[in-house]
């Protein structure tokens, strides 16, 4: 396995970001599961983009400049959204053993529309992945193909330590109403900074 993309894949991984956030925020909230099915349902949104990248529908994203538009406001106010329910539901980040949860269903709808609303994470794979694959090599499409699962495997180990190590300080952080209360924010306002790149980014 070549290692440079070992070591690139690890570092785009790890590196924070919308996945990242919402995983964090799961951790926080609702503990070591709902962080593992945040990460979970994060790497699934990886899937559409890959799938994406080895059809030619990023190329179309990337010459399209409708195409790329809607997607990517379609991001933007859905980033806004996770913003404004995470900073007026106050209920999130209590822990009571009789509180509802929300399902895993649920967390996974949200974490895949996340990374699925993100036209960046096409646009990335079609210029990462095809540095590691050879154009004369006969098993382009499988090596893409093991590479991406490579990607994902590891996407979801990151976000998955992401959100236990979360979980693992809830109970300092929801066992003090002020720092509970900059917790939301903080998580709100990440959200709304990230609507902002992606509404300001260029093709």
């Amino acid at each position: 396995m070549n290692a440079a993309f070992l070591l690139n894949s690890l570092v785009v991984a790890a590196i924070p970001g919308t996945g990242a956030i919402y995983t964090l925020s799961a951790g926080v909230s609702r503990g070591g599961r709902a962080g593992l099915v945040a990460a979970f349902g994060c790497t699934l949104g990886v899937v559409p983009h890959i799938v994406a990248t080895l059809t030619g529908l990023a190329a179309l994203l990337h010459t399209s400049a409708l195409a790329f538009e809607v997607l990517r406001y379609l991001g933007v106010a859905y980033l806004l959204y996770l913003a404004v329910a995470t900073l007026r539901d106050k209920r999130a980040l209590v822990v009571r053993e009789q509180a509802p949860r929300e399902s895993a269903a649920k967390v996974i709808t949200s974490a895949v529309l996340i990374n699925v609303l993100n036209p960046k994470l096409t646009i990335f794979f079609v210029a990462f992945l095809p540095q590691f694959v050879s154009p004369d090599d006969p098993r382009s499409l499988p090596t893409l193909l093991e590479l991406s699962g490579i990607f994902m495997l590891m996407t979801f180990l990151v976000f998955a330590a992401y959100g236990l190590c979360a979980a693992a300080v809830r109970d300092q952080v929801i066992s003090r109403p002020r720092v509970l209360t900059w917790t939301r924010r903080v998580f709100a306002g990440s959200f709304a900074g990230l609507a902002t790149s992606l509404a300001l980014t260029d093709r």
